[in-house]
């Protein structure tokens, strides 16, 4: 056992060495990982609670024994006794460090929660949603026409509503007799309408007029959160949108991750599997909560997810997709019962999950092609659902191409010096004096700009942080218009800049944005590894639309659509300066919000929509860019910002980058050389 274990903290990705005995909690607050603790590690509010990750993950090259803390103690099990503690929870203030160890922190023990603002857009749907309310008269029993209450309910649903073959099952029977009793033959029941392959069912059952209404959820399955929207589906409307970070970020922040975590553990798949499940049904009683409504009125749900999340969720292996030529267990829609996959709503409630496009490109992609239609589009125009796992489509009214491209954890602040989730505190806009160079920002919860009057006093609650993702990327261009970073991912030291802003930081440099330590708080730099993980997340994304404008035989698009709720958040200038898309009008740049979470509210409030997008999808090419030469070509010219061989004319029209190079090594600046130490 190693006498100074490596402890590695997730989601934030922070990680030290530690002598044996030190506190999960000590170790949190020495590398500034959000563990919140009120009680000063007295084991009395709780506030600490971690989750230890056990096995092998290849990713952190360490191997996770049984025994990296220390056993469960009385002070836990005290408090476990009198309140209550979720299985495989620890207290962070009492398990001590004994070997390697991967340590989640969930989000109600993180002092700075995020903000899953994966909202619901504002959008014209037209209703016709797959479950319906049916008042009917039931015909009284009559000795001399003996027919059971059943039959006589189904008869009526054919004469008065013309719903054929319909179905039920014991949980209605069991209902069935007192509702129309006391609702004197006259009940309302909710028939979820059926499809091809499954015939009309009812999902339940009140007795006389019913003036209520019955629920749907949209669920938007993402690697790194899960949001859901409540939908009324009688009207429509949207009752209460709630999000939480995916629980299963604790065995891998990227989708490589917990497939090589499934890999590597024995029954690591169903492992994620009941997390995420989990996770869900959390969420679910979360936003019934702030409905106040029953779950069992949720009857109707619809998914969209990645491939490696859609396998996960349904509980298959995602081995096979995690190696050529990535198969899928099925591409087709699924129509399933919530009782197959422990959802906790209505027992019967029927759960659409949309069909996949490929193996790397998921129902997440399908949602975002429902949504926001290329195949119906006059102009060229290139979607982009910016997260972990960017799915890309390109296309018009004649074709749709589609990729997935691995952009990583740092667009989410994961793998960032002084990165963090989008949570109040964090630092969200930023620009940079191009004559001064010196920053200034604004931080989530607050509306007014650190040189404004008033800012001090706007963020005394919050404090500042940390940098989320939309700030990393705004500052990384900023620097590069205002000539303290060269086009291949170098900082300039105080003397190349002209500002003492530019600190040294090993053997780089480093931008400091700014500096609360002596009050305590944190110093926020932007360092040269910062850069590079930036860069090579934009490098991916860039990758994978310049290769379908390959495909398509185009050098320009029409318009870019940037969807996701990070997407939702990006300036396109910045995104332009950085080279995360291709060269475009910034008119022609625009928002779609959480285009997927759209789509599965698309599809659960209209079932043509499902056949429609059923056909899309049928229609859409696939590109696997794994194997697509010209994607690592492009990857390496991307990698420079904003690229080292694309002149992005358009973008030249409207700004001049300076022209440094801090490459005093004599590389090739534009591909990101970095200085050789000479030999002897």
């Amino acid at each position: 056992m190693s006498s100074d274990p490596l402890v590695i903290f997730t989601p934030s990705g922070k990680r030290g060495n530690f002598p044996v005995g030190t506190p999960v909690l000590t170790a949190a607050r020495q590398l500034g990982v959000d563990l919140d603790s009120v009680c000063g590690g007295r084991g009395i509010c709780s506030k600490c609670q971690i989750t230890p990750s056990y096995g092998e993950f290849s990713k952190h090259g360490v191997n996770v024994s049984d025994d990296a803390l220390t056993e469960w103690n009385k002070v836990e099990q005290r408090y476990k006794d009198k309140r209550g503690l979720i299985d495989g929870r620890r207290l962070g203030c009492q398990a001590q460090i004994q070997g390697d160890v991967v340590i989640d922190v969930p989000p109600e023990s993180q002092v700075h929660r995020q903000v899953v603002r994966k909202r619901a857009e504002v959008r014209d749907i037209t209703m016709n949603p797959s479950t319906r309310l049916f008042y009917v008269e039931v015909e009284e029993p009559d000795m001399h026409k003996p027919s059971g209450d059943m039959e006589r309910l189904i008869e009526a649903l054919d004469d008065q509503w013309q719903l054929k073959d319909v179905k039920t099952d014991l949980h209605i029977l069991q209902c069935l007799q007192p509702a129309l009793r006391k609702g004197q033959w006259k009940v309302t029941v909710a028939v979820h309408l059926g499809d091809e392959s499954h015939p009309p069912k009812i999902m339940h059952i009140w007795p006389g007029y019913y003036e209520g209404t019955v629920y749907g959820l949209a669920v938007d399955l993402g690697s790194t959160t899960i949001a859901a929207h409540l939908c009324d589906l009688q009207s429509g409307e949207v009752i209460a949108s709630s999000g939480i970070m995916n629980p299963q970020i604790r065995f891998g922040e990227d989708l490589m991750s917990r497939v090589s975590y499934s890999m590597m553990n024995e029954g690591g798949d169903q492992e994620m599997t009941r997390a995420v499940r989990e996770g869900m049904n959390a969420l679910f009683t979360q936003i019934a909560a702030e409905a106040e409504i029953d779950k069992a009125l949720i009857v109707d749900a619809v998914f969209v997810c990645n491939p490696v999340m859609h396998h996960l969720f349904l509980g298959i292996d995602p081995f096979e997709l995690g190696q050529a030529p990535f198969a899928l267990a099925t591409s087709d829609s699924l129509a399933l019962r919530a009782t197959e996959l422990d959802l906790n709503i209505h027992p019967a409630a029927r759960v659409y999950l949309l069909p996949c496009i490929a193996g790397h490109v998921g129902a997440d992609a399908a949602a975002v092609a429902l949504s926001e239609a290329p195949d119906k589009s006059e102009d060229l125009v290139l979607v982009v659902d910016v997260g972990t796992n960017a799915e890309i489509l390109l296309g018009d009214k004649n074709k749709v191409l589609a990729c997935s491209s691995p952009t990583g954890p740092a667009f989410e602040g994961a793998q960032i010096s002084s990165g963090q989730r989008a949570a109040p505190g964090a630092i969200e806009r930023l620009e940079i004096n191009p004559e001064t160079k010196e920053p200034r920002f604004r931080v989530i919860g607050s509306d007014i700009w650190s040189d404004e009057e008033g800012f001090d006093t706007a963020i005394a609650t919050t404090g500042i942080t940390g940098i989320c993702g939309s700030g990393i990327i705004e500052a990384i261009a900023e620097m590069r218009m205002a000539g303290v970073l060269d086009a291949s991912g170098l900082i300039g030291s105080a003397e190349q800049t002209g500002t003492p802003r530019c600190i040294q930081d090993g053997r780089t440099n480093a931008y400091l944005v700014w500096d609360g330590s002596a009050e305590g708080g944190p110093k926020i730099t932007i360092t040269n590894p910062d850069i590079r993980a930036i860069q090579m997340a934009k490098a991916a994304l860039y990758s994978g639309a310049r290769l379908l404008m390959d495909k398509f035989g185009v050098d320009t698009v029409d318009r870019v659509v940037l969807a996701g709720a990070f997407g939702a958040h990006i300036s396109a200038k910045h995104a332009m300066v950085l080279g995360m898309i291709p060269d475009c009008p910034i008119d022609k740049v625009t928002s779609a919000g959480n285009a997927a979470g759209t789509g599965a509210r698309i599809a659960l409030l209209n079932t043509e929509a499902r056949n429609e997008i059923e056909e899309t999808v049928r229609r859409i090419e696939k590109i696997e860019t794994a194997v697509e030469p010209r994607f690592q070509e492009h990857f390496v010219n991307a990698s420079a910002i904003p690229n080292s061989s694309e002149p992005f004319p358009i973008l030249a029209s409207v700004l001049s980058l300076p022209e440094v190079n801090f490459n005093t090594g004599g590389g090739d600046s534009a591909t990101g050389g970095r200085r050789r130490r000479r030999r002897g």
